[in-house]
């Protein structure tokens, strides 16, 4: 008890970081949680999986490009939308608690690899940042990319600084969990690859006692992620190659994707420097982030300078984020914030390294990305309540679906795209529900009118779900009915 009681006090501002942290992203979660198509989508699937045994060998579809990533982040979250029931603030809340177990990891690796004043900076950042915290509470693939990343990036380095390559084994199994996460986690890859290139040549030119343990844990380390992309291998041979494809298609044809001169990042690098320090550290205050930015610049060059090329960890961090950021800025449509989520930990743990190394400059630019944080933290707007909106409207539909209706289908007209209704599909009874794809089969369509605004012409709207189901038949509006919240939906039926 006494042991518990001092390591409690000695970490007690860490213990706080970390409570602060939680209250950010567990506070009303079912009320704050985004519940939109994609999140519908996701724990339907995982549902499907738990109740029927159905597996699944691929994961999300990407938004561009036509692509499927691999089935892991289902199969990792499957187990909390077990345990709470099927309710999908279950699996929020689980990654919640990962986007917390990532405040504890950039605290643990800052320390270890710089010190302690500067890891409780890095994670206190890291736990209050309000972009952050919007990508920490809800059932989305790219929010536990800055936990896996990070885990990567240590381990492999580890293994590295202290020859310990079983490490390889750990870093491998962290990187499976990046591209499930994303694809744009490939960008994190160019400086462990360049570094293991340069260390083979070295061991081979030594004749170095470290090259078996090297090459063999290097080559269970690339089996296990071989092995990780059997679902998604078997998926293509039965689909005639339908991911590979596409992922070929996406860097052959380039007009609209990626650029694969590296030449050409080069003008592009400030203007994304400085957008993610926007988004990230100055919570989306645009004069705020380019005077953060430009401080951040300036003690970035100013540390390689006084260190050199003594500081390896600093080298690593600072290699991760020009790669990173070299990454992002060839790639040529627009950047949205969970696209450089591979990027999270670095800019956090160099922002705490360097505020904590520069304290005269340091201590009120701290100040100052602590005040931005807090008068935009989420609490300053109101719970969206998307979760309780997808059940009303779910529990709306089967309040007037019965079995003379026959096999039915939904279609939903919103300020986003979720025009198959994937958000309050999770909550319809199942009986006589088609899948997603099939319209034209259905014998009823209920059509959630869900913004009237952007959709003037309601069900005579220019939409494939519907026409498809109006296509050769006669139907009737048999009924007009609204959610508990108040969301027009029109019952149509074939004659």
């Amino acid at each position: 008890m006494l042991k518990l009681k001092k390591l409690v006090f000695s970490n007690w501002l860490l213990i706080s970081i970390v409570l602060l942290g939680s209250f950010l992203r567990l506070y009303k979660i079912e009320g704050y949680m985004e519940f939109l198509g994609d999140q519908g989508r996701d724990v339907y699937i995982i549902r499907d999986f738990l109740k029927n045994g159905n597996l699944f060998f691929i994961g999300p579809q990407t938004s561009i490009g036509n692509m499927y990533l691999g089935p892991w982040f289902y199969y990792l979250i499957a187990p909390a939308l077990l345990i709470s029931n099927f309710n999908p603030i279950g699996p929020a809340i689980f990654i919640a608690l990962i986007n917390i177990a990532t405040i504890i990891l950039i605290y643990f690796v800052t320390q270890k690899w710089f010190n302690r004043s500067a890891g409780l900076i890095a994670a206190f950042l890291f736990a209050i940042s309000p972009v952050v915290i919007k990508y920490s509470n809800f059932i989305w693939n790219p929010n536990i990319m800055p936990f896996f990343a990070l885990l990567f990036i240590y381990f492999f380095f580890e293994a590295i600084l202290k020859n310990q390559y079983k490490l390889f084994i750990y870093a491998s199994l962290a990187f499976i969990m990046v591209i499930n996460s994303h694809y744009l986690g490939l960008a994190i890859l160019p400086l462990p690859g360049i570094c293991w290139l340069f260390l083979l040549i070295k061991f081979i030119k030594s004749k170095s006692k470290y090259l078996k343990p090297f090459l063999l844990n290097s080559f269970f380390a690339l089996l296990i992620f071989i092995i990780s992309l059997l679902p998604q291998i078997l998926f293509d041979i039965k689909h005639n190659g339908q991911n590979i494809n596409a992922l070929i298609h996406f860097f052959t044809y380039r007009e609209t994707t990626v650029n694969i001169k590296p030449y050409k990042a080069i003008p592009e690098l400030p203007s994304i420097f400085n957008q993610i320090n926007t988004d990230l550290i100055s919570s989306r205050e645009v004069i705020p982030g380019i005077i953060i930015s430009s401080f951040l610049i300036i003690l970035i060059i100013a540390y390689f300078f006084k260190k050199k090329l003594q500081d390896k960890p600093y080298l690593i961090l600072l290699g991760w984020y020009i790669f990173g950021l070299g990454s992002l800025a060839l790639y040529k449509q627009h950047l949205y914030a969970h696209y450089f989520g591979f990027l999270f930990p670095v800019i956090f743990i160099i922002s705490g390294v360097l505020i904590n190394k520069f304290k005269l400059i340091g201590i009120p630019l701290l100040i100052f990305i602590s005040y931005l944080s807090f008068i935009n933290n989420p609490f300053t707007q109101k719970p969206n309540y998307q979760l309780q909106h997808a059940r009303n409207l779910g529990e709306a539909i089967n309040e007037h679906q019965n079995s003379n209706d026959g096999q039915y289908n939904l279609s939903m007209l919103a300020s986003y795209n979720d025009f198959r209704a994937q958000a309050p599909r999770y909550f319809v009874n199942q009986n006589q529900l088609l899948p997603m794809e099939q319209y034209s089969q259905a014998k009823t369509l209920f059509i959630i009118i869900d913004d009237p605004s952007k959709w003037p012409n309601n069900i005579n709207s220019d939409i494939w779900e519907i026409n498809v189901f109006k296509e050769d038949s006669t139907y009737n509006v048999s009924e007009v009915f609204f959610s508990s919240d108040n969301t027009q939906i029109f019952k149509l039926t074939k004659q």
